[in-house]
């Protein structure tokens, strides 16, 4: 086996310089000359974002980027868990875990011909020979056993790296495939605290209705009286009771609205929808706003998992273009054989029963009808579609974070001045009821005071809560603790 080496290790040499030799020669046959791109992937710097990535609370010091367990800071331990169960439960995220282990097995089987492969096969065979054709006698006309054991060898020169290049686009489908399922939790996480604040701001709409309920029925009850003494008609009480009713029915409408958000939550942790209706109801919190970190337009690169798979896809797309162009270059392969054959009866592993083999074989493309130049040009084309998909993700990105900080600085003026409209509206209906009891306004007014009160309530909910659905989609702008350089999913330089 050592003299066997010696002379393979002689052939590839021999072969490799046979190889340069015929692409010279041939260089004409099959050329990818003409075919390229200059497409690059955008920089940070690229983008304007000086002025709309500011920070929306200029006063604080620099803020941190999200950390992994974000959803903590809202205090809510049943949230929490909710996460918890749905990143464990969810078939979104289970697909998404089914696409890293494809690519992870894609990426083993592109290294496997960078290794030498060796086969060993034996085999008893009964023939019977024709006696009227090359077979002379005794063999014609005869049955023998044919004996065969041997050991293969076979290794190709990978001297365009056309191999290294598959396994390297390979393995950059799997980094995407991983940001990608990142990005999957992420947007999971999103939605459930999303959804999860819907159904506290609901709760907190719902109590609001149900006091209005309240109020109106005791309303109800005084124009009743007045309607008796004389001191109402019986429109004021059929205004009063649609009034009434109409509570009611806002009412009813809000709890429908809360059995649906419930079932949306446990659809979403992937549990079905019944596991929603076992929550305890939520409450509304104030949120600080934190400020923004100093690095945020050059490293949200790193920290979006979109931006990251984005990346990688173009890496593979890169890689696709090297195996294509790799092609065009003669591929060349050596193979070596030792095994024993007899067509005897006696013991088949003898020395003169031994059979070797070895040798080169190149394969050279001269004629191909197009077909190279039309893959390469294919695997350019993936490669800027995969460059455009990345800078547009890159552009969306800073455009999101930028929408988030103008609707959290649009809202955080609005709740001051919500809240002062609150509490004059509130002052007016005390008011007005108190008037009315004496008498001293019809029930028009009053129900006009108590419709403002009803309104700006629900306005100060409505902002409360949008304002908790901002947090969470800056949260999430801001890739939600994703850290490509922690997770081992940072990218090197661009092609």
């Amino acid at each position: 086996m050592n003299r066997i080496n010696s002379s393979a290790f002689r052939l590839r040499a021999i072969a490799a310089v046979a190889a340069l030799a015929g692409v010279l020669g041939l260089s004409g046959c099959a050329s990818f000359a003409g075919i390229g791109s200059d497409r690059q992937v955008a920089q940070a710097g690229d983008f304007a974002t000086q002025r709309s990535l500011s920070d929306p609370n200029p006063g604080a010091p620099n803020g941190q980027w999200p950390g992994s367990d974000w959803v903590r800071q809202f205090g809510d331990a049943q949230l929490v868990a909710l996460v918890e169960q749905a990143l464990t439960s969810s078939p979104s995220l289970q697909q998404a875990r089914a696409r890293i282990a494809a690519a992870s097995a894609l990426a083993e089987s592109r290294g496997a011909p960078l290794l030498p492969s060796v086969n060993a096969e034996a085999s008893v065979t009964r023939n019977q020979f024709s006696s009227t054709t090359i077979y002379p006698p005794p063999y014609g006309g005869n049955w023998y056993n044919e004996k065969k054991a041997g050991l293969n060898v076979s290794y190709e020169l990978d001297l365009w790296n056309k191999n290294q290049a598959a396994l390297a686009q390979a393995i950059s489908s799997e980094k995407a495939a991983q940001a990608s399922e990142q990005e999957a939790r992420l947007a999971l996480t999103a939605s459930i605290v999303t959804v999860y604040s819907q159904l506290a701001a609901q709760y907190a709409l719902h109590d609001i209705l149900q006091s209005t309920v309240d109020q109106r029925t005791s309303l109800e009850k005084i124009t009743a009286e007045r309607l008796r003494t004389g001191l109402d008609s019986q429109i004021e009480r059929d205004q009063s009771r649609t009034s009434s009713a109409d509570a009611r029915a806002q009412l009813a409408q809000s709890e429908g609205q809360i059995v649906l958000l419930r079932q949306q939550l446990g659809a979403l942790a992937g549990k079905g929808p019944d596991y929603g209706l076992q929550l305890a109801p939520p409450t509304l919190q104030g949120l600080a706003t934190p400020g923004l970190p100093a690095d945020l337009p050059l490293n949200l690169m790193g920290r979006r998992p979109d931006i990251v798979a984005a990346r990688w896809q173009v890496e593979a797309a890169s890689r696709g273009v090297d195996v294509a162009k790799a092609r065009f270059y003669p591929d060349i392969n050596l193979s070596a054989m030792i095994g024993f054959d007899t067509l005897l009866d006696s013991n088949p592993f003898t020395a003169a029963s031994k059979s070797i083999a070895f040798g080169p074989a190149i394969t050279l493309p001269i004629f191909e009808g197009g077909a190279l130049r039309a893959g390469l040009k294919g695997e350019y084309a993936s490669y800027e579609l995969a460059v455009a998909t990345y800078n547009k993700t890159l552009n969306d990105a800073y455009a999101d974070v930028a929408r988030q900080i103008a609707a959290i600085h649009a809202t955080e003026r609005q709740l001051p001045i919500r809240n002062e409209a609150l509490q004059s509206a509130e002052r007016a209906y005390a008011l007005a009821r108190e008037r009315y009891r004496l008498g001293l306004v019809s029930q028009l007014t009053l129900l006009s005071a108590q419709t403002g009160v009803l309104a700006q309530r629900q306005a100060m909910v409505a902002l409360q809560a949008q304002r908790r659905d901002q947090q969470v989609a800056l949260y999430k702008a801001l890739g939600g603790g994703f850290d490509a350089q922690r997770d081992g999913l940072a990218y090197g330089a661009q092609p």
